[in-house]
């Protein structure tokens, strides 16, 4: 007789067991999602910053501005973006500084596919100066009128993530530029040993401009 009040206990106890397994069983997917989005995306971002920094930075580059732009408008994006669009006032709008950090990316990433080397770090000079010259007028033309109205949330951010990003691509430029002609001088010390050991002690003028 003793144990008969133990069974309602015990059926009350797996009742409500059984609801917060179904509870954990709901969240147990949709975490397992984000920690799986968030692994492969801290190994692509991993494999970019050592096999290719550049495109990491042009990544960057493309996403940080827009994503900014949409916390400073509280709001939605697309409405808000046409409306400056339209209404376009270099002392105000700020949809012009995501495009000139997407036309900058882009350019980068041509000249990065395309020219490599001290090409490609010559257009990342000629890119990040203009953007550079760009935000800066922005800001002698924004920030004052910015300290007379004080309203809304304020572009600072936006003009300080570009000239980082200008930054960025400069010493992500250099680098590569710098472990590009690490590369030919090694190339070019092989090939010179090649030849001396063949018996050749001077290097043939064709050989010496091939290398060169």
């Amino acid at each position: 007789m003793e144990k008969k009040p133990l069974m309602p206990l015990a059926v009350a106890h797996k009742h409500a067991h059984g609801h917060g397994g179904g509870a954990e069983r709901t969240w147990a997917r949709p975490w397992r999602w984000a920690k799986t989005a968030f692994v492969l995306a801290a190994m692509l971002a991993s494999l970019l910053l050592v096999c290719a920094p550049p495109l990491l930075v042009v990544l960057l580059d493309l996403a940080l501005p827009p994503a900014l732009l949409s916390a400073t408008l509280r709001g939605s994006l697309a409405p808000a973006v046409v409306a400056q669009a339209r209404a376009f006032d270099f002392r105000s709008s700020l949809v012009d500084l995501p495009a000139v950090s997407a036309a900058r990316a882009l350019l980068i990433l041509c000249a990065y596919v395309v020219c490599g080397g001290d090409a490609y770090l010559g257009v990342v000079v000629a890119c990040a100066a203009g953007s550079v010259s760009y935000v800066l007028a922005k800001a002698a033309a924004v920030l004052p009128r910015r300290a007379v109205a004080a309203a809304g949330a304020g572009p600072e951010a936006m003009l300080l993530l570009s000239l980082a990003l200008a930054a960025a691509h400069l010493g992500v430029a250099y680098r590569t530029s710098c472990r590009e002609r690490r590369r030919r001088l090694v190339y070019r010390m092989d090939v010179e040993g090649a030849v001396r050991l063949k018996g050749g002690h001077q290097t043939p003028k064709g050989l010496k401009q091939c290398i060169v």
